[in-house]
């Protein structure tokens, strides 16, 4: 079986290196959606803390 060289890399090499930077690819995915599910479950678990209305200008003259 001839092996096919393209560059000066094998078949075999280019998928090993295709293999790998999907593998990186889907890990930083799984990692970033990991972190903004775990801010986001945080965040929703604090206290709502009520904010004063603005008063407008009319209310104010009142």
């Amino acid at each position: 079986m001839s092996d096919v060289v393209v560059a000066g890399l094998t078949l075999n090499n280019v998928l090993a290196i295709l293999a790998a930077s999907l593998l990186v690819f889907v890990s930083g995915g799984v990692i970033y959606l990991s972190t903004v599910e775990w801010r986001d479950r945080r965040r929703r678990q604090q206290p709502v803390v009520p904010t004063a209305k603005p008063r407008t200008k009319a209310k104010a003259l009142r």
